[in-house]
């Protein structure tokens, strides 16, 4: 499986006022293709080829096959390419939203080599949408459009079908800790959330009062702008951080508000979407080196933070 290290706020996450990218692939439409012909039609530009999945396609290294069509069911023609969109969704991955998230991302960037294409059952998708989409609302994005599971074939075609036991999303318990509070203190993950935000601050926080689900927090009038982005004056004046669908879950690090944090986040719609939240620790030597090469981490191409995802 992906490693675990980073999260959505990349979702994350990277994974992320990002640049939206523009509609890919098309609706499924295998009727034109002959037994024994390669992927081809629309969105091909190059001949087909069958290769091997490459190690360093973390999405889909270990999916349970090893070849993949070139071009995929995305109008991928590269594995650089390839490589490039799907690493944003790896986090999205670390989160076990559901258990064919990855079945159902990599039949599309790196589809199995068969005699024609097999695209995800809409089925799939609604049940990777049901349970995923939440959290993706969590940092301000829609379920891409790119992925709409219209556009995939109904369970009576051949598609690759659920796998991991229901059709159905798995409400997540109850005391499951809130997307924005699940980081680590390594130097990797906080700098990949970095990428992941438009603004990374020192600050206290103070707890307002809780409006529609969300959870929202005031930075001190004292802070430190480390990562400004697309913050204004009169952003910076009075900072309000929303936390969404976040009012009932528990955040380990907001327990004590009597100490200092990193925060890091996002502007969407017109509001500041707190995307991680870290204890500030002066002796905490990942936390010293994530600071230090936070603009020089060579962070991947920011999509929003998925690909097709439009920022709300």
């Amino acid at each position: 499986m992906p490693c675990q290290g980073g999260t959505l706020g990349l979702l994350g996450t990277v994974l992320l006022a990002l640049a939206a990218l523009p509609a890919v692939g098309q609706d499924y439409d295998s009727s034109s293709w002959q037994p024994g012909q390669p992927p081809s039609g629309r969105g091909y530009g190059k001949a087909p080829q069958c290769v091997d999945i490459p190690a360093d396609l973390q999405l889909c290294h270990e999916v349970g096959y090893g070849r993949m069509w070139l071009p995929n069911l995305l109008d991928h023609d590269s594995l650089a390419e390839v490589k490039q969109q799907a690493g944003a969704w790896v986090p999205l991955l670390a989160k076990r939203c559901h258990g064919d998230t990855q079945r159902f991302l990599c039949s599309l960037f790196a589809p199995v080599c068969l005699a024609r294409p097999i695209y995800p059952c809409r089925s799939l998708c609604q049940a990777v949408q049901a349970s995923c989409a939440p959290l993706m609302e969590a940092f301000g994005f829609p379920w891409p459009d790119m992925l709409r599971c219209a556009r995939f074939p109904p369970d009576h075609r051949l598609c690759i079908a659920v796998q991991s036991g229901s059709s159905q999303a798995t409400p997540p318990p109850a005391s499951r800790i809130c997307p924005q509070c699940e980081t680590e203190q390594k130097a990797e993950g906080m700098m990949e959330q970095m990428c992941a935000s438009d603004f990374v601050l020192k600050t206290r926080l103070r707890e307002l009062q809780a409006e529609g689900g969300e959870r929202r927090l005031a930075a001190a009038p004292k802070k430190k702008l480390l990562k400004r982005g697309p913050l204004q004056r009169p952003d910076t004046r009075r900072l309000v951080l929303h936390m969404r669908n976040a009012a009932a879950c528990p955040c380990p690090q907001l327990a004590d508000l009597r100490r200092p944090f990193l925060v890091l986040g996002r502007k969407a719609g017109g509001r500041l979407l707190l995307g991680a939240v870290y204890r500030w620790e002066r002796g905490n030597r990942e936390m010293r080196f994530a600071l230090k090469f936070m603009f020089s981490y060579p962070c991947p191409p920011r999509y929003a933070p998925l690909p097709g995802a439009e920022q709300r």
